[in-house]
């Protein structure tokens, strides 16, 4: 194994990860950033973001000298003979991926290169998106008038939010997209370290390693809001879709993974990417049905508890007050993007009603960015303190201390003994018997 020297462009989720990770295993990693605040942040150990593990393996490397941060571009590339694109590739208003970032990105890679370099995409990017990246880079280049090789590759993230280090350090596998094999020897020789307990290492044209990152995130999608849909038909007919998801789930075919019902999916992933998949489809002049019918379910199943305490409570909640358990799009991350809670908790102030909530990680966020200037809203750092003057919780993020409350305690301290379980979490008979009514999603 050899150490690499590697500059990362982006200092979000991916880019902080997957640097601090190669460092970890003895690389000398640059980070580089425009953000001038972030940087100075990261050179005192503060993270833009949530992720378990991350903080502590940061600062452990950045004392040891085996990552900096940087805004200084060329200082990265004079440096290094690897260069990973990891910046945004946020949803455009048509619904495709808005890759201004990254084609940014790769014509300053040609107007400050020295040498050879291998470009790794890094960001969630459409099908074709190497080859522009390549071309903007060799424009550049030809305008400097200098001749340095480059390829420009494909290797796509597949890490999950609050567990990614896990995810980078022991990955079920990494891609490679790449025309060239002596660079493909070249990533296998930079991930060994990850890979070297099973060899999980897949190479394939540039092109493939695009779509399987679209499609592996679509198919997860899939199997959410088929699991909703099913829930939601159970609701009208009487089953209970926690005792159909085991039958189903028992099935080695099917198995149990993402067949969770819940309030809909989030974060910066799956919207983003199943809308992406779905325009670069009809652009392609295919219409795809079921990914539109998948992103439809999922809109709509972010509404599905809103209506159920409306059938519930009734159209006016001016007298309820409702303390929200969980505001982030998923437990062990802080990342509030396309979270069920943004909608939930809106659709209950058009209502009438008050909010009172707790979350571990994501409320310093919410109250800056999605809940701004809201007064209804009142946060509290504490679960149970959020139940004081409450009628009823809402669950709607499955946070770990969420699985297992005082039930009693809760019975003592809420108006009206009412709990809206949106992640199917607590057992219904339980609850029933500590005079608690309970609603859930397929229950």
């Amino acid at each position: 194994m050899i150490s690499v020297n590697i500059t990362i462009i982006g200092t979000g989720y991916v880019g902080l990860v997957t640097g601090v990770c190669f460092s970890e295993m003895g690389n000398k990693v640059y980070c580089v950033d425009i953000d001038e605040k972030k940087i100075g942040n990261l050179k005192k150990g503060i993270l833009p973001i949530y992720e378990p593990g991350l903080e502590e393996l940061l600062r452990h490397n950045y004392e040891q000298n085996n990552i900096i941060f940087t805004t200084d571009l060329k200082e990265g590339l004079d440096n290094t003979d690897i260069c990973f694109i990891a910046v945004g590739t946020p949803l455009g208003d048509d619904g495709s991926a808005n890759l201004e970032f990254v084609y940014t990105v790769s014509r300053q890679i040609g107007q400050n290169m020295a040498h050879d370099m291998i470009v790794v995409d890094k960001s969630t990017v459409p099908v074709g998106t190497a080859q522009q990246v390549k071309e903007n880079i060799q424009k550049e280049l030809n305008k400097r008038e200098v001749n340095y090789k480059i390829d420009v590759i494909s290797n796509p993230e597949f890490l999950k939010e609050g567990h990614a280090i896990q995810d980078f350090m022991s990955p079920d596998r990494v891609i490679i997209g790449s025309d060239n094999p002596e660079v493909t020897e070249v990533m296998n020789t930079l991930y060994e370290p990850f890979t070297m307990k099973n060899q999980r290492l897949i190479s394939m044209d540039i092109r493939s390693a695009e779509m399987t990152k679209y499609a592996a995130n679509s198919m997860l999608a899939t199997r959410i809001s088929f699991i909703n849909e099913i829930a939601n038909i159970c609701d009208q007919t009487g089953a209970d879709i926690n005792q159909v998801r085991k039958g189903i789930g028992s099935d080695t075919r099917i198995g149990y993974s993402f067949l969770y019902p819940g309030c809909g999916y989030g974060g910066s992933c799956f919207p983003k990417d199943v809308n992406a998949l779905i325009k670069t489809a009809k652009d392609n002049g295919y219409n795809p049905e079921l990914l539109k019918s998948v992103d439809n379910v999922n809109n709509n199943q972010k509404y599905y508890l809103i209506k159920k305490i409306i059938d519930v409570l009734g159209e006016d909640l001016s007298n309820y007050t409702f303390t929200v358990w969980g505001l982030s799009f998923k437990p062990e991350t802080d990342d509030m993007r396309e979270a069920p809670s943004i909608i939930i908790i809106n659709e209950l102030i058009k209502h009438g009603a008050k909010i009172q909530a707790y979350d571990p990680q994501s409320m310093k966020i919410a109250k800056k960015y999605y809940f701004k200037d809201i007064k209804e809203i009142t946060y509290f750092n504490n679960k149970y303190d959020a139940l004081k003057d409450s009628n009823a919780i809402i669950l709607i993020t499955e946070w770990k201390e969420f699985r297992s409350p005082d039930f009693r305690m809760i019975k003592n301290s809420l108006k009206t003994n009412l709990i809206f379980d949106g992640r199917n979490q607590y057992d219904k008979k339980a609850l029933k018997n500590l005079d608690i009514e309970y609603y859930s999603i397929g229950n």
